[in-house]
C-alpha cells in the first residue's frame, strides 16, 4: 500500500474521480495493474428511505471493483467502499449513489467505457487489444461497449434526421454457415450536398426487395417523404422496393455498375468469339486472351503499343462482333468521363436508344446489354441530373467494415456485428474526440 499522501499531485485529480463524489485513501502498485482505494464520499440528503422517508441507519458498508482509466502504462482497478443504508421501519436496505461513477452493476467506469468507445471508433482497436489494455475479461469489455454503442446508435432521435439521398448496397457479412448477407443503407446527403463524408444509417439482416421494403415502412410517413434520390446497383429487388415506398424519390443506377453491365458484355463476347474460332478455351500466347486487360482499358488511357495490339486484333474479320461491342462499351466509358453533363446525358441516351433496335441476331451480347439498359434508362440517365450520386462512398463503406471484420477475425452474431458497424462507420469518431 502507497500513501496517497506522499504523491506529487492529487490522485482522484488525476484519474478524474473529485467531481464524481469519490475520495482516494490508497494506492497499490503491482508490475500488472495499480489498484485505486476509495470511498463514497457523503452527499447532501442521502441516507433517506425513499418508500417512507425517515432518516435510516448506517448499516456498514460493501466494497465494488471498477475498471478505470490507465495510470501511466498501468492498468487501473478501483476498489470503492460503498456505504449502506437501511430502515428499521421498511425493512429495507440500500446503497450509496454511484451512478455519476458507473452503472448500476456495471464493471467498467463511465471514463473507461467512453476511453474504450474511442478506442473502436477512432483508433480502429479491436475488443481483444481494448480488454488487455484495461486489464478486463474480453466478454466485460464487448458488453459494456455494446451496451454503449446502442444507447449512442439505436436511440438517437437525430439517427435518421436530415436525410434526403440514400445509398443501397449488399454485404457479405461472413462467408460461410447460413445466411451471408445483409443489406447495407447509406446516407448519403453530405456528399451529394459536397458537405462530408457519407454515414451507415443501418444494416439489415438478408437482401432482397421484401428486406428493403420492410425496412422502409418501419421509417415515418415524414422520414420517406424527405428522400429525394435513391443510388442503388443493378439489382432490380432495390428498385421495385424503392419504387412502391419512396415514390417522390429518383432512383438513381450506380455507374461502376452501368460499366460493369458494358464490360461483362464484352467479356462475354470475347469468350464466345474465342471459342469459336478456336473451338476452346483461351489460352497464352491467343490473340483474344492476351487481349483482355486492354480490352477493359479506357481508350483515352491507352499507349501506343496497347493501340497498335487493338488494331491488330481487330484487322481480323472474325473479330468483328468483339470490336463492336468493345466501341459501345467505350463510349460507355467515355460518357462517364465527360465534364460535360447534358452532352454526357445525350450521348448515353443516344447509345441506348440505338442499340435497343436493328442490332443483329448474332450479337448477343449486346441485345442482352441492350435489353437491361433500356429497362434502367430512366435510372441510369438521371445520374448526370443528380451529380455525385453514386454508391461509390458506399463501396467506400463497405471496405471499412471488411476491415473490421477482419481485425475482429469474423463475427458469429449479427446483432453485435452491426452494433459494431455502426459504432465503425457511423462517423462518431468526431463525437467521441474533441480534436476530430
Amino acid at each position: 500500500m502507497v500513501d496517497v499522501t506522499l504523491l506529487p499531485a492529487s490522485l482522484a485529480t488525476f484519474l478524474g474521480l473529485e467531481p464524481l463524489g469519490v475520495e482516494t485513501t490508497g494506492l497499490s502498485l503491482t508490475a500488472a495493474k495499480a489498484v485505486v482505494y476509495c470511498r463514497v464520499l457523503p452527499q447532501e440528503g442521502e441516507g433517506f428511505c425513499s418508500s417512507c422517508g425517515g432518516q435510516g441507519q448506517r448499516a456498514g458498508s460493501v466494497t465494488r471493483s471498477l475498471v478505470h482509466l490507465l495510470l501511466g502504462q498501468r492498468p487501473t482497478h478501483l476498489t470503492v467502499r460503498v456505504p449502506r443504508w437501511k430502515c428499521a421501519w421498511r425493512r429495507r436496505v440500500w446503497r450509496a449513489d454511484l451512478a455519476r461513477l458507473a452503472k448500476s452493476r456495471a464493471k467498467l467506469t463511465h471514463h473507461a467505457v467512453h476511453w474504450a468507445l474511442t478506442g473502436l471508433a477512432v483508433d480502429q482497436m479491436s475488443i481483444s487489444r481494448t480488454a488487455r489494455i484495461l486489464g478486463a475479461a474480453w466478454n466485460t469489455v464487448n458488453d459494456a461497449v455494446l451496451e454503449a454503442a446502442k444507447a449512442h446508435l439505436f436511440t438517437d432521435p437525430q439517427r435518421f434526421a436530415g436525410v434526403e439521398v440514400i445509398g443501397v448496397d449488399e454485404h457479405a457479412w461472413r462467408h460461410k454457415h447460413g445466411s451471408r448477407f445483409v443489406t447495407v443503407i447509406i446516407d448519403l446527403t453530405a456528399v451529394h450536398q459536397g458537405k462530408g463524408p457519407a454515414r451507415l444509417l443501418d444494416m439489415v439482416a438478408g437482401r432482397s426487395k421484401q428486406v428493403l421494403a420492410t425496412w422502409l415502412e418501419q421509417r415515418s410517413p415524414q422520414w420517406r417523404a424527405g428522400v429525394k434520390v435513391v443510388a442503388m446497383e443493378g439489382f432490380s429487388g432495390f428498385k421495385t422496393a424503392t419504387t412502391s415506398h419512396l415514390p417522390g424519390a429518383q432512383a438513381v443506377m450506380d455507374p461502376f455498375d452501368v460499366v460493369q453491365l458494358a464490360g461483362q458484355a464484352l467479356e462475354e463476347c470475347r469468350r464466345r468469339v474465342q471459342h469459336e474460332t478456336l473451338g476452346r478455351r483461351g489460352r497464352s500466347g491467343d490473340e483474344l486472351y492476351a487481349a483482355r486487360p486492354t480490352l477493359l482499358t479506357g481508350a483515352d488511357l491507352l499507349t501506343q503499343r496497347q493501340d497498335d495490339k487493338l488494331c491488330a486484333l481487330f484487322a481480323n474479320p472474325q473479330h468483328a462482333a468483339v470490336e463492336t461491342t468493345w466501341m459501345i462499351y467505350q463510349r460507355v466509358v467515355a460518357s462517364y468521363r465527360d465534364q460535360d453533363r447534358p452532352r454526357a446525358r445525350a450521348t448515353l441516351a443516344d447509345l441506348i436508344d440505338k442499340i435497343s433496335s436493328g442490332v443483329p441476331a448474332g450479337l448477343i451480347e449486346i441485345k442482352r446489354l441492350a435489353a437491361t439498359l433500356k429497362r434502367r434508362a430512366s435510372d441510369i440517365l438521371a445520374y448526370f441530373d443528380h451529380p455525385r450520386t453514386s454508391n461509390g462512398p458506399t463501396e467506400a463503406i463497405n471496405g471499412h467494415l471488411e476491415h473490421l471484420r477482419g481485425t475482429a477475425l469474423g463475427f458469429r452474431n449479427l446483432t453485435n456485428y452491426i452494433a459494431r458497424t455502426l459504432l465503425h462507420a457511423r462517423g462518431l469518431k468526431h463525437h467521441l474526440h474533441p480534436y476530430l
